[in-house]
């Protein structure tokens, strides 16, 4: 039995992700902002609850994030970009994933196979934008995978069999997603994070550093 970490573990990828850590018989620990007044845009949030754990965990998930904010939605032209909300874009999809696999990644064991990803999006590959638009969660999600791909060339010096990934969930039906699904078809959040945990068993030490989505398929940077 592995021990499990996931931070944003009250949002509905996060709740059905440890759910499902649960079902595989994983020992769960759930941060969130809501339940534990964790918030991963404060770093001083995010070492506090590090340091109060006992590891080591051999799955750290990072299940936070954010479309909207403030009230501010998704761009549809370059000419509604606002500086605010792109910093809180970058606060809470960038820099909080980023906090966690800076203060968590200690946690993970050196002497065996470990995970810890971060729940990305496929509008943040560059390479796989063909429609424009979003410009604010774009650029965090890209940036976010910047800093995935970056900490685990670095986790691979001290942490031989780590993988460190970011993951894509596809189209989840959450409130998160509700406005903007569109033609989309969307998947239970049951489902969505019983995949995840699928691929990730699935991927080995060479593959750390990727971008993955729930069927395991490589996405473009």
């Amino acid at each position: 039995m592995a021990k499990a970490l996931v931070f944003g573990s009250s949002g509905g990828i996060g709740s059905a992700l440890v759910a499902a850590l649960e079902g595989r018989g994983h020992e769960v620990t759930g941060l969130s902002r809501s339940s534990d007044g964790v918030d991963v845009t404060d770093e001083a949030s995010v070492s506090k609850a590090a340091k109060a754990l006992k590891g080591p965990y051999e799955i750290i998930l990072c299940a936070t994030g954010a479309l909207e904010i403030d009230g501010a939605t998704p761009e549809k032209t370059i000419r509604s970009l606002d500086p605010k909300a792109m910093m809180d874009q970058f606060a809470t999809n960038a820099i909080g994933p980023a906090m966690v696999l800076k203060h968590a990644g200690a946690l993970l064991p050196r002497d065996k196979r470990s995970v810890m990803a971060v729940l990305s999006a496929r509008v943040g590959s560059i390479g796989d934008n063909q429609i424009g638009g979003w410009y604010s969660y774009r650029v965090a999600k890209a940036a976010v995978n910047q800093v995935v791909h970056t900490a685990a060339i670095e986790l691979r010096r001290t942490h031989k069999e780590a993988v460190c990934v970011a993951l894509h969930p596809g189209t989840v039906a959450t409130k998160f997603t509700e406005k903007y699904a569109g033609r989309h078809k969307t998947t239970p959040p049951d489902e969505t994070a019983e995949m995840l945990l699928d691929v990730l068993d699935g991927l080995s030490a060479d593959q750390s550093g990727g971008f993955f989505d729930y069927a395991g398929k490589e996405i473009p940077w």
